[in-house]
């Protein structure tokens, strides 16, 4: 008898769960066959799961509203999605099918908006938060939005600064917000955040610069937490101070009706992911309601800006095992056949843990192993899991004629951009074919290769080493 993969994750973690389960021995992916898609296709492959961010969309919502109506909470709750999270159009499309609102980070991100209202997609009483450093592009192009007709248009102020500019572009009415900066975790190399204003100059600076300008309405108190909703005393320790000051802006400011909870909330990143969604968002609601009820003021809006909890899930990418190398006694390679500082940046940048399972060989006795890319670079591996801190995966057997298939999963955000997506990659290895699957309305799957994967020509043509530049 051996110890099988498959006895080593069923004795481990709860498994079969969402998102994942085994048929013949082949992993499915949101009951997606990826033995079908390797057999189709090949690998590497890169891969993006439409339904689930529906999925994601409507938990959030229901989560949300639940907790007004059980709170009798007056205000309402709106989700915006932020593009900078990941900008395909298929992504955007999809979340904005499930109603969603947007948050802006720059300049480009507005001719975004405007070519999915040219092509109809979007109305102009969407809302939109423009957040981030205000350049003068950036705010030349909030001005035009709101000179098309885009009324929801609040462009969030970064620096007090950026009031003067704006208002030098427009004689308007404006509505905009104000970012509180916070104070960064302990672990951080600052102690403050570069983005937003100082908490104790908003209150002055909303009496002298803001409150006497007839021609602009102060909507919403924003702030962002970068590690996310989480029951930490940290995020409730800046939560609690935000909302503080809301109160006392509100007192003095009657337009001012939103609260923006900038940061996202936690997804799967291990099989023993654990978060109490309902539970964290029921306090969030009831901390606001208090505290306003408290003070005898209105309960604003409450706006969330969703990137990562939005598409991280619906991503995934993977790999074939070419070799395996025993460089010595006690360690063990298998070299996969791309690149990971080049597919998922995140894993070697920021050491980001992602859900890794073989695809198949379920069957097989497992080993420790590390895992190699193809670039000549030293830190292109990855070799640390939620399993007593190392990687397990199936043996190769002798004489195997399938390789192992590998595949990372929920990398749905930040990887393509951060990679450069479509441009030059470390050692010119190509980015991978890039597979899109939606689900029609009968709920079949119905995948399409969105772009192959990048030949020698156009890295040949970006380098400058063929006409056409």
């Amino acid at each position: 008898m051996i110890n099988s993969y498959f006895d080593l994750i069923d004795q481990t973690y709860y498994f079969p769960q969402e998102g994942f389960d085994l048929r013949d021995n082949w992993l499915h992916f949101n009951g997606l066959s990826l033995k079908y898609l390797i057999e189709k296709y090949g690998t590497p492959f890169r891969l993006t799961y439409l339904p689930k961010i529906g999925f994601q969309i409507k938990k959030a919502k229901n989560l949300f509203n639940r907790a007004i109506r059980s709170n009798a909470y007056q205000g309402k709750y709106y989700y915006c999605y932020c593009t900078k999270c990941c900008h395909f159009s298929h992504v955007i499309k999809e979340a904005l099918r499930h109603g969603v609102h947007l948050e802006t980070s720059s300049s480009f991100d507005i001719d975004l908006i405007l070519q999915l209202w040219q092509s109809k997609i979007i109305e102009q009483n969407i809302i939109l938060v423009h957040n981030g450093y205000k350049t003068d592009d950036y705010l030349k192009k909030i001005i035009k939005l709101k000179e098309l007709g885009f009324y929801n248009s609040i462009p969030v102020l970064d620096s007090k600064e950026e009031l003067e500019r704006i208002m030098k572009l427009t004689k308007e009415p404006l509505k905009i917000g104000l970012r509180m900066a916070i104070n960064e975790e302990s672990s951080s190399s600052y102690y403050t955040s570069r983005l937003g204003i100082r908490p104790s100059e908003i209150i002055e600076f909303y009496k002298e610069k803001i409150k006497k300008r007839k021609n602009v309405q102060l909507k919403m108190l924003h702030f962002f937490v970068d590690s996310g909703i989480k029951d930490t005393i940290y995020y409730w320790g800046e939560f609690k101070k935000a909302l503080q000051l809301y109160v006392q802006l509100k007192k003095m400011c009657p337009s001012l009706r939103a609260i923006n909870l900038g940061g996202g909330m936690p997804i799967r990143n291990n099989l023993a992911f654990d978060f109490d969604y309902d539970y964290m968002i029921k306090e969030i609601v009831r901390n606001i309601k208090d505290v306003c009820d408290q003070e005898g003021i209105e309960h604003p809006d409450i706006f969330t800006e969703f990137g990562k909890y939005t598409v991280g899930e619906s991503g995934a990418v993977v790999f074939s095992v070419l070799e395996q190398k025993q460089q010595n006694d006690s360690e063990l390679w298998y070299m996969i056949d791309n690149s990971l500082m080049n597919t998922i940046p995140d894993s070697w940048s920021i050491f980001e843990r992602f859900i890794l399972l073989p695809v198949n060989k379920w069957d097989h006795e497992y080993t420790r192993v590390n895992i190699g890319g193809l670039s000549c670079d030293h830190s292109d591996y990855y070799n640390s899991e939620d399993l007593n801190q190392e990687i397990y995966l199936p043996k190769n057997k002798a004489g195997d004629k399938k390789p192992l298939y590998l595949g990372f999963f929920h990398t749905g955000a930040y990887q393509d951009a951060i990679s450069g997506y479509g441009g030059i990659k470390h050692c010119l290895i190509p980015s991978p074919k890039h597979i899109v699957v939606k689900q029609d309305s009968k709920g079949n799957f119905e995948e399409y290769m969105y772009r192959e994967e990048q030949d020698v020509d156009t890295m040949l043509r970006i380098l400058g080493y063929q006409d056409g530049r």
